[in-house]
């Protein structure tokens, strides 16, 4: 019989955390093992690991899917692996404390980046002598290059998982969000060609861990709020089909020109009515020519409006394709609002111009001498050419004639179908909170700015404030329904809530997700039905409660508050009713004594 001691960790320190734990535990006791684990939660530490303990034991397990400090496991032999390996086969970890001579830690595992100004030569040399260095250790490596003509080698979110050391080696500054929680080494190009094995040894004595402090401590502190909602959002957004993850960095990027000009185009109806009465509202034509009020206008609309199309283009190329898709992405954008195919025009510009260009990079070879040709001249050049061409003979009026079309039925509807409409987008809002679903509705409201339909992007607000202001309103009136640590992060999802951060709701879902997100979705859907039957408009796509203060930013402002209200109660009601009554211990009433966590 062997003495282990577990650790089990995941971002959000919700489900995972505790079904791996509860797995090591059944599989260490049908093995006849004494195990001990500590979970690292985001209501702290459970179960913490004394001195004794881990001076006993044979074997260490680290299941965890984020940094822990492994300072007080000095000397052991430890085994790393993740919180899915540990809920999928729990008895291939045990069954190494069973093993004579309980084996080793595999070999180190090390990724990196190499990066320069101009991302030819050093870029490659680079990651040669990161590669021959761990070679040269003992080690493995994968090494990602960000070159010239894009990323190359690219590193998966699965090699940044089974990472025991992140090496950067780069002369240009490099995105390092995707490591947080990783123990990251950062130099210059030149000491990784001179000598990789050495980087690699100074790494692993002085790397630190990258951001951890950001989804919660080492030592197991908890995380603030907003902290534990964006770690749930990062996970519940991992594996996301990569289709997903090139138009949201589009639309991440297109939202600050949109949001941008939304309010100043609200700010300028707003000084219109002031000035000129009701009759304010058409601040656009030409008579207003010159007045404060006009001069917003076109900034906010020929400016900000003006760009957004061209930039989602260009951000969805360049997700694809790197830099050098971001010339031929901009420019099909560019040519969609010329064409008169708006939003939809610009998505499929960007998909365009990123295939094309990523495919060109693939397929030109040229001397390592004329690689810098590449990206300056070739690409740009090819990519803008094929994308305009198809653009303007292909693309343009089918997908124009589709969107004036759209334009013309969202414009038409009556009560009872636009009421449907804003139930629909309302419950998508509802359903994964920033995930996929959520960001298609809003995307789909967004886009349609462009063509002047405002009711849809009010129903997609109204019902994305809804979720977060319903937690805080049932932790308020249901109590007993939440631990003490969900009655005081429901304040906090009240803020969010007003501020339309949908996410605030992530951290609830995610403990109880079968009795949550349909209570959610209920008042979501009332929400967006309410605010689109009644006729709301909204002009400004972000910015929750405060910009109802804004004159002329909401359309029929008393009935789009009352969408809210309604909306909040609704899912406050069903809350209450779906919810059990908890214990001391946290767990349902009348739920078996054991820990029980859900995705």
């Amino acid at each position: 019989m062997a003495q282990i001691v577990a650790v089990t960790a995941c971002p959000t320190g919700i489900a995972h955390t505790f079904m791996a734990a509860e797995s090591l535990r059944r599989a260490a006791a049908q093995a006849g093992h004494t195990l001990h684990v500590e979970t690292q939660g985001s209501v702290g530490t459970e179960g913490t690991l004394t001195s004794a303990q881990i001076a006993q034991a044979d074997l260490v397990i680290l299941a965890t899917d984020v940094a822990v400090d492994e300072s007080r496991f000095a000397g052991k032999t430890i085994v790393r692996a993740g919180t899915q390996d540990a809920i999928r086969d729990p008895g291939a970890l045990v069954a190494r404390a069973g093993s004579a001579g309980v084996p080793a830690a595999a070999p180190l595992h090390v990724v990196g980046i190499t990066a320069c100004p101009t991302g030819i030569a050093h870029t490659f040399m680079a990651a040669e002598g990161l590669e021959g260095g761990a070679r040269k250790l003992g080690y493995t490596a994968k090494i990602e290059t960000q070159g010239s003509v894009g990323a190359g080698n690219t590193l998966t979110p699965d090699d940044i998982a089974r990472a025991d050391l992140v090496v950067i080696a780069a002369d240009t500054n490099v995105d390092l969000s995707r490591f947080t929680g990783k123990r990251v080494y950062v130099t210059g190009t030149k000491p990784a060609i001179k000598d990789g094995a050495a980087v690699i040894t100074a790494a692993q004595a002085q790397a630190t861990v990258h951001g951890v402090t950001a989804a919660g401590g080492a030592d197991g502190s908890s995380p603030d709020y907003v902290a534990q909602a964006a770690a749930a959002k990062a996970a519940k957004n991992a594996g996301t089909p990569a289709f997903y993850k090139h138009l949201m960095t589009g639309v991440s990027h297109m939202l600050p020109f949109v949001v941008a000009g939304g309010l100043l185009i609200a700010l300028a109806f707003a000084i219109g009515s002031f000035q000129f009465g009701d009759q304010g509202i058409f601040i656009y034509e030409d008579r207003y020519a010159g007045t404060l009020g006009n001069t917003l206008f076109k900034i906010g609309a020929n400016g900000a409006f003006g760009l957004f199309v061209p930039v989602l283009a260009g951000y969805i190329a360049f997700s694809i394709a790197d830099r050098p898709g971001l010339a031929p992405g901009m420019i099909g954008g560019f040519l969609a609002g010329l064409t008169g195919s708006g939003f939809l025009g610009g998505i499929i510009a960007g998909f365009l111009a990123g295939y094309l260009v990523l495919w060109l990079t693939r397929s030109i070879k040229l001397p390592r001498t004329l690689e810098g040709l590449k990206p300056t001249l070739i690409l740009p050049l090819l990519g803008t050419l094929g994308v305009g061409l198809l653009m303007m003979l292909v693309v343009g009026k089918p997908v124009a004639a589709a969107l004036t079309g759209l334009t013309a039925w969202l414009q038409g509807l009556g009560n009872t179908s636009a009421a449907l409409l804003g139930a629909l987008l309302g419950g998508m809002m509802a359903f994964d909170m920033g995930g996929p679903i959520n960001k298609a509705a809003y995307t789909f409201s967004t886009g349609l700015l462009g063509a002047k339909v405002y009711g849809p992007i009010a129903a997609t607000m109204a019902a994305g404030m809804t979720p977060p202001l319903a937690l805080f309103l049932a932790t308020l009136v249901f109590k007993n329904r939440f631990t003490k640590d969900e009655v005081e992060a429901g304040k906090a999802a009240g803020v969010l809530g007003i501020s339309f951060i949908t996410e605030g709701a992530i951290p609830f879902a995610a403990r109880d997700p079968l009795r949550v997100i349909p209570s959610l979705m209920a008042g979501s859907a009332v929400a967006g039905a309410i605010s689109m039957a009644a006729g709301c408009l909204l002009r400004a796509p972000h910015g929750g409660i405060f910009v109802l203060f804004i004159p002329n930013a909401v359309t029929n402002l008393p009935m789009y508050v009352a969408a809210i209200v309604a909306g909040t109660v609704v899912s406050t009601l069903m809350l209450g009713i779906l919810k059990k009554p908890l214990g001391a211990d946290g767990l349902p009433l009348n739920a078996a004594r054991t820990p029980v966590a859900a995705d």
